[in-house]
Protein backbone atom coordinates (compact mmCIF):
# COMPACT_ATOMS: atom_id res chain seq x y z
CA UNK A 1 0.00 0.00 0.00
CA UNK A 2 1.21 3.43 -0.74
CA UNK A 3 0.78 4.43 3.28
CA UNK A 4 3.60 1.25 4.22
CA UNK A 5 6.05 2.85 1.29
CA UNK A 6 5.29 6.02 3.42
CA UNK A 7 6.13 4.72 5.95
CA UNK A 8 8.80 2.87 5.47
CA UNK A 9 10.74 6.07 3.84
CA UNK A 10 9.96 7.95 6.52
CA UNK A 11 11.37 5.63 8.82
CA UNK A 12 14.50 5.09 6.43
CA UNK A 13 15.06 9.19 6.38
CA UNK A 14 14.95 9.01 9.94
CA UNK A 15 17.79 6.85 10.49
CA UNK A 16 19.96 8.89 8.19
CA UNK A 17 18.58 11.77 10.25
CA UNK A 18 20.28 10.40 12.75
CA UNK A 19 23.23 9.14 11.35
CA UNK A 20 23.97 12.70 9.96
CA UNK A 21 23.24 14.35 13.29
CA UNK A 22 25.98 11.29 14.83
CA UNK A 23 28.15 13.01 12.61
CA UNK A 24 27.92 16.81 12.91
CA UNK A 25 28.33 16.16 16.77
CA UNK A 26 31.46 14.22 15.80
CA UNK A 27 32.93 17.11 13.98
CA UNK A 28 31.26 20.02 15.22
CA UNK A 29 30.22 19.18 18.40
CA UNK A 30 26.58 20.18 17.31
CA UNK A 31 24.06 19.58 14.26
CA UNK A 32 20.85 21.18 13.03
CA UNK A 33 17.94 19.67 13.40
CA UNK A 34 16.04 18.28 10.54
CA UNK A 35 12.02 18.00 9.68
CA UNK A 36 11.53 14.59 8.33
CA UNK A 37 7.98 15.50 8.74
CA UNK A 38 5.92 14.28 5.44
CA UNK A 39 4.49 17.02 2.92
CA UNK A 40 0.75 15.50 3.50
CA UNK A 41 -0.46 18.16 1.23
CA UNK A 42 1.41 16.46 -1.56
CA UNK A 43 1.07 12.81 -0.76
CA UNK A 44 -0.64 10.26 -2.72
CA UNK A 45 -3.99 8.86 -0.87
CA UNK A 46 -5.85 6.00 -0.85
CA UNK A 47 -8.58 5.63 -3.34
CA UNK A 48 -11.71 4.20 0.00
CA UNK A 49 -12.91 7.16 0.97
CA UNK A 50 -13.35 9.00 -2.48
CA UNK A 51 -15.40 5.86 -3.80
CA UNK A 52 -16.85 5.21 -0.72
CA UNK A 53 -18.37 9.39 -0.91
CA UNK A 54 -19.11 9.01 -4.23
CA UNK A 55 -21.20 5.69 -4.27
CA UNK A 56 -23.07 7.26 -2.01
CA UNK A 57 -23.90 10.49 -3.75
CA UNK A 58 -24.85 8.44 -6.54
CA UNK A 59 -27.11 6.68 -4.89
CA UNK A 60 -29.13 9.84 -2.73
CA UNK A 61 -29.19 11.30 -6.21
CA UNK A 62 -31.27 8.65 -7.50
CA UNK A 63 -33.41 7.96 -4.71
CA UNK A 64 -34.38 11.81 -4.35
CA UNK A 65 -35.65 11.44 -8.53
CA UNK A 66 -38.40 9.03 -7.43
CA UNK A 67 -39.97 12.15 -5.05
CA UNK A 68 -41.28 13.96 -7.85
CA UNK A 69 -43.15 11.20 -8.77
CA UNK A 70 -46.19 11.80 -6.99
CA UNK A 71 -50.37 11.87 -7.51
CA UNK A 72 -51.74 15.66 -6.40
CA UNK A 73 -53.29 14.85 -2.89
CA UNK A 74 -55.88 17.56 -3.64
CA UNK A 75 -57.50 15.24 -6.79
CA UNK A 76 -60.47 13.02 -5.67
CA UNK A 77 -60.17 9.71 -7.27
CA UNK A 78 -63.06 7.59 -7.41
CA UNK A 79 -62.64 5.42 -10.30
CA UNK A 80 -60.14 3.30 -12.40
CA UNK A 81 -60.48 5.84 -15.05
CA UNK A 82 -59.59 8.93 -13.20
CA UNK A 83 -56.29 6.85 -11.99
CA UNK A 84 -55.71 6.35 -15.26
CA UNK A 85 -56.16 9.64 -16.21
CA UNK A 86 -54.26 10.70 -12.97
CA UNK A 87 -51.18 8.31 -13.91
CA UNK A 88 -51.08 9.28 -17.56
CA UNK A 89 -50.76 12.85 -16.39
CA UNK A 90 -47.71 12.12 -14.84
CA UNK A 91 -46.01 10.84 -18.23
CA UNK A 92 -43.41 13.67 -18.46
CA UNK A 93 -42.34 13.26 -14.91
CA UNK A 94 -41.69 9.60 -15.46
CA UNK A 95 -40.21 10.35 -18.56
CA UNK A 96 -37.53 12.72 -16.70
CA UNK A 97 -36.90 10.62 -13.74
CA UNK A 98 -36.11 7.47 -16.26
CA UNK A 99 -33.80 9.74 -18.40
CA UNK A 100 -32.07 10.82 -15.06
CA UNK A 101 -32.09 7.49 -13.19
CA UNK A 102 -30.14 6.01 -16.61
CA UNK A 103 -27.78 8.26 -17.33
CA UNK A 104 -26.55 8.48 -13.66
CA UNK A 105 -26.64 4.96 -13.42
CA UNK A 106 -24.06 4.95 -16.65
CA UNK A 107 -21.78 7.70 -15.08
CA UNK A 108 -22.06 5.79 -12.28
CA UNK A 109 -20.51 2.23 -14.43
CA UNK A 110 -17.99 4.70 -16.14
CA UNK A 111 -16.93 6.00 -12.79
CA UNK A 112 -16.38 2.30 -11.34
CA UNK A 113 -14.73 0.68 -14.12
CA UNK A 114 -12.11 4.20 -14.45
CA UNK A 115 -10.94 2.99 -10.72
CA UNK A 116 -10.76 -0.33 -11.03
CA UNK A 117 -7.05 1.07 -12.68
CA UNK A 118 -7.08 4.31 -10.63
CA UNK A 119 -4.57 3.17 -7.24
CA UNK A 120 -4.28 6.77 -5.80
CA UNK A 121 -5.61 9.84 -5.79
CA UNK A 122 -4.31 13.58 -5.00
CA UNK A 123 -5.68 16.63 -3.69
CA UNK A 124 -6.45 17.89 -7.43
CA UNK A 125 -8.27 14.44 -7.97
CA UNK A 126 -10.39 14.80 -5.21
CA UNK A 127 -11.07 18.19 -5.83
CA UNK A 128 -12.30 17.58 -9.62
CA UNK A 129 -14.11 14.56 -8.28
CA UNK A 130 -16.68 17.17 -5.49
CA UNK A 131 -17.06 19.63 -8.48
CA UNK A 132 -18.42 16.41 -10.14
CA UNK A 133 -20.38 15.44 -7.35
CA UNK A 134 -22.15 18.64 -7.00
CA UNK A 135 -23.70 18.07 -10.71
CA UNK A 136 -24.80 14.65 -9.40
CA UNK A 137 -26.25 16.41 -6.47
CA UNK A 138 -27.83 18.93 -8.32
CA UNK A 139 -29.75 16.12 -10.58
CA UNK A 140 -32.99 15.93 -8.94
CA UNK A 141 -33.51 19.55 -8.08
CA UNK A 142 -32.92 19.88 -12.07
CA UNK A 143 -35.20 17.45 -13.14
CA UNK A 144 -37.95 19.30 -10.54
CA UNK A 145 -37.60 22.22 -12.75
CA UNK A 146 -37.63 20.14 -15.78
CA UNK A 147 -40.91 18.65 -14.67
CA UNK A 148 -42.66 21.69 -13.64
CA UNK A 149 -41.07 25.01 -15.62
CA UNK A 150 -40.12 22.50 -19.02
CA UNK A 151 -42.29 25.50 -21.11
CA UNK A 152 -39.35 27.63 -19.95
CA UNK A 153 -36.28 27.71 -21.73
CA UNK A 154 -34.32 27.74 -18.43
CA UNK A 155 -36.46 24.47 -17.36
CA UNK A 156 -35.60 22.73 -20.59
CA UNK A 157 -32.24 23.59 -20.19
CA UNK A 158 -31.09 23.23 -16.91
CA UNK A 159 -30.74 18.85 -16.46
CA UNK A 160 -28.72 19.09 -20.04
CA UNK A 161 -26.59 21.40 -18.40
CA UNK A 162 -25.95 19.22 -15.17
CA UNK A 163 -25.03 16.11 -17.06
CA UNK A 164 -22.92 18.36 -19.08
CA UNK A 165 -21.02 19.65 -16.20
CA UNK A 166 -20.65 15.97 -14.44
CA UNK A 167 -19.19 14.57 -18.14
CA UNK A 168 -16.66 17.22 -18.69
CA UNK A 169 -15.80 16.96 -15.25
CA UNK A 170 -15.70 13.62 -15.16
CA UNK A 171 -13.16 13.22 -18.54
CA UNK A 172 -11.24 16.17 -16.96
CA UNK A 173 -10.34 13.87 -13.87
CA UNK A 174 -9.82 11.16 -16.08
CA UNK A 175 -7.25 12.91 -18.30
CA UNK A 176 -5.58 14.68 -15.66
CA UNK A 177 -5.55 10.71 -13.23
CA UNK A 178 -4.11 8.93 -16.43
CA UNK A 179 -1.62 11.28 -17.52
CA UNK A 180 1.67 9.83 -17.71
CA UNK A 181 4.40 9.72 -14.57
CA UNK A 182 1.68 10.76 -12.55
CA UNK A 183 1.39 7.33 -10.98
CA UNK A 184 -2.32 7.44 -10.20
CA UNK A 185 -3.31 5.01 -13.09
CA UNK A 186 -1.73 1.35 -13.45
CA UNK A 187 -2.94 -2.18 -14.94
CA UNK A 188 -3.66 -0.44 -18.30
CA UNK A 189 -2.28 -0.16 -21.50
CA UNK A 190 -1.51 2.81 -23.28
CA UNK A 191 -3.84 2.46 -26.01
CA UNK A 192 -6.67 1.48 -22.98
CA UNK A 193 -6.03 5.09 -21.87
CA UNK A 194 -6.22 6.42 -24.86
CA UNK A 195 -9.39 4.62 -25.66
CA UNK A 196 -10.80 5.78 -22.61
CA UNK A 197 -10.00 9.73 -22.98
CA UNK A 198 -11.45 9.10 -26.68
CA UNK A 199 -14.57 7.89 -25.14
CA UNK A 200 -15.07 10.83 -22.65
CA UNK A 201 -14.00 13.39 -25.06
CA UNK A 202 -17.17 11.93 -27.54
CA UNK A 203 -19.33 11.85 -24.10
CA UNK A 204 -18.62 15.39 -24.01
CA UNK A 205 -19.79 16.29 -27.29
CA UNK A 206 -22.56 14.34 -27.76
CA UNK A 207 -23.69 16.10 -23.82
CA UNK A 208 -23.27 19.89 -25.24
CA UNK A 209 -25.52 18.23 -28.35
CA UNK A 210 -28.15 17.77 -25.59
CA UNK A 211 -27.97 20.81 -24.24
CA UNK A 212 -28.42 22.72 -27.41
CA UNK A 213 -31.34 20.52 -28.98
CA UNK A 214 -33.17 20.29 -25.90
CA UNK A 215 -33.97 24.15 -26.87
CA UNK A 216 -36.34 22.88 -28.66
CA UNK A 217 -36.75 19.28 -28.29
CA UNK A 218 -36.61 19.09 -24.46
CA UNK A 219 -36.16 15.86 -22.54
CA UNK A 220 -36.38 13.95 -26.09
CA UNK A 221 -32.79 15.70 -26.84
CA UNK A 222 -31.52 13.12 -24.66
CA UNK A 223 -32.05 10.50 -27.60
CA UNK A 224 -29.08 11.66 -28.90
CA UNK A 225 -26.94 9.56 -26.30
CA UNK A 226 -28.60 6.65 -28.19
CA UNK A 227 -25.60 7.19 -30.26
CA UNK A 228 -22.69 6.76 -27.97
CA UNK A 229 -23.29 3.10 -28.18
CA UNK A 230 -23.24 2.87 -31.58
CA UNK A 231 -19.73 5.41 -32.17
CA UNK A 232 -18.15 3.02 -29.43
CA UNK A 233 -18.98 -0.18 -31.19
CA UNK A 234 -17.37 1.84 -34.45
CA UNK A 235 -14.12 2.60 -31.99
CA UNK A 236 -13.91 -0.71 -30.19
CA UNK A 237 -13.57 -2.41 -33.38
CA UNK A 238 -10.71 -0.34 -34.65
CA UNK A 239 -9.34 -1.63 -31.71
CA UNK A 240 -5.81 -3.78 -32.22
CA UNK A 241 -6.70 -7.21 -30.64
CA UNK A 242 -3.69 -6.36 -27.72
CA UNK A 243 -5.24 -3.30 -26.37
CA UNK A 244 -6.88 -3.50 -23.24
CA UNK A 245 -10.52 -2.29 -23.29
CA UNK A 246 -11.15 0.97 -21.76
CA UNK A 247 -12.74 2.04 -18.62
CA UNK A 248 -15.03 4.16 -20.03
CA UNK A 249 -16.62 1.24 -22.47
CA UNK A 250 -20.00 -0.47 -20.95
CA UNK A 251 -19.67 -3.25 -22.53
CA UNK A 252 -17.42 -5.76 -21.35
Amino acid sequence: MPRDRNGDHDDAAGDASTSDASTGDASTGSAAPRDNTPDVDRQRLSTRRLEAFTDGVFAIAATLLVLDITIDAQAKITSDSELWQALGALSHNILNFAISFVLLGLLWIVHVRQFEYVIATDDTVLWLNILRLLGVALVPFATSLNNDYGDFLAGRIALPLCFLAVILLGTVQWYYASAPGRGLVAGLSPAGIASARQHGLIASVLALGVVLLSIVAGSFAFLLFALDPLIDLTRRRRLTPAAAPSPGDRSS
